[in-house]
């Protein structure tokens, strides 16, 4: 499929705009007026033009202009309660940029998080290729940037958008600050493309918000100064312990109550032919070893992984295959699992602060903290350990509370907080004691 012209109709039958054409649009009403009203169109400027709105754009002209970007659903899962604690500050102009490098699932969580992106590139095509997806990002953050002329972005992660907006800052000079910055697996293929993106993005990075003391090591390593690091653990905790207190959704499905479920998320761009293809043969063995035991499988829209799952597994009796789940559903079925299966690097963060065992469908990691507390282990793709170790956990209830019982080792729900405590000071000159 050919990449639709941007002045067509986009996905859900929204309308998308040239992206100049929506900033004449929104300059024409004014250069310093915010968000206000439903969810954007491509680059759709909203304005308000009441009185009191007008006489609260006159005061943000003084004020610090901070785009923070989000691209797809992890990048906006941890992003969230960065956007929420700026915007409480009130030396902060926060503007939201959402590149819709996903488009659907991010906009899930955008919802759950009551989040409304002031600008959408809409640059999500199916089965989209790296190269064509680079390429769309520049052009279309170039008149952006130049038109808001913020004194900050914030990124987070290691996705295509990261890296692109980290590049396109650079070439603008203006300065950027990394969420979860020093990632490393030592692995330039492994993860594909992720250590790549965030080497380069930490590269071209002002502000390195470190999630963990091994993170801050591996930017020492780089010759990156320790003034230019700031360890604040991670914001997936921030976002996972916010949504379970607040999870309106029912936990307890009376259809499955009584079983044990084993969920697994597998999407990785790694992980598309062969090590997909073994994943799924490993899960047809447990399936038919387990039947009492349910398994949960929100299948990842991309035809490498859906065509391969649905083939595979969607005649086991006590497989659920379905959609991607939206962010507080995904959580509420994180808490009610007996094991986690995945190659998600978020995942990895967030079932052990919910007590879950992780099994990793991955041969190495940038998160080795959590194999190092032993409530994370490295399985691969290879079918027999995938059997073997998932088997243990179910069998055995001494390995699977020695997995559970461990510490979480990725923050205490507080590292938004951190982070707008760094930028408050670097802006204002004014510091304020975290907590106070």
């Amino acid at each position: 499929m050919t990449d639709m012209p941007c002045n067509r109709m986009g996905v859900n039958g929204r309308m998308r705009f040239p992206v100049a054409a929506r900033l004449r649009e929104r300059d024409k009403l004014s250069r310093s007026i915010r968000a206000g009203g439903g969810f954007t169109s491509h680059c759709r400027f909203r304005h308000n033009n009441s009185i009191a709105a007008g006489r609260q754009n006159q005061k943000r002209i003084s004020m610090t202009k901070i785009i923070c970007v989000a691209g797809t659903r992890p990048e906006a899962i941890k992003m969230a309660p960065v956007i929420r604690a700026l915007q409480d500050e009130s030396w902060a102009d926060t503007r939201v940029l959402a590149t819709a490098q996903h488009r659907d699932i991010l906009d899930q969580v955008l919802r759950l998080f009551h989040i409304e992106p002031d600008m959408d590139l809409d640059l999500m095509r199916p089965n989209q290729p790296l190269l064509p997806l680079t390429a769309r990002l520049l052009n279309a953050l170039c008149p952006v940037l130049e038109s808001e002329q913020p004194d900050a972005v914030l990124i987070q992660g290691d996705t295509t958008t990261v890296m692109t907006v980290a590049l396109a800052c650079f070439y603008q000079r203006i300065p950027v600050g990394h969420v979860e910055s020093g990632l490393r697996t030592g692995d330039m293929q492994n993860p594909f493309p992720e250590e790549a993106n965030r080497i380069l993005a930490d590269k071209l990075t002002t502000w390195h918000f470190a999630p963990t003391e091994s993170a801050r090591r591996n930017l020492l390593k780089e010759g990156f100064t320790d003034a230019d690091i700031y360890v604040t653990g991670n914001t997936v905790i921030d976002a996972l312990y916010a949504t379970a207190k607040k999870n309106h959704v029912a936990r307890k499905n009376k259809r499955h109550a009584n079983q044990r479920t084993v969920l697994i998320t597998a999407h990785r761009r790694e992980s598309f032919g062969t090590p997909l293809r073994n994943i799924c043969r490993a899960l047809v063995e447990l399936s038919r070893r387990n039947p009492d035991t349910r398994f949960l499988y929100p299948v990842h829209p991309n035809p490498n992984v859906e065509s391969v799952a649905r083939q595979t597994l969607g005649a086991l009796p006590n497989f659920d295959l379905c959609a991607p789940m939206d962010y507080a559903s995904f959580v509420a079925a994180m808490q009610d699992a007996h094991i986690i299966l995945t190659d998600s690097g978020g995942v990895q963060e967030e079932a052990p602060a919910l007590a879950k065992p992780v099994l990793v469908l991955r041969d190495k990691t940038e998160r080795p903290e959590a194999v190092a507390a032993g409530v994370v282990k490295l399985v691969g793709s290879n079918t027999e350990r995938i059997i073997t170790e998932t088997q243990m956990l179910l069998d055995d209830d001494a390995a699977w509370r020695a997995m559970s019982e461990g510490a979480s080792p990725y923050g205490d729900g507080h590292a938004a907080g951190r982070i707008v405590s760094t930028l408050r000071e670097h802006f204002t000159g004014r510091v304020v004691k975290f907590g106070a």
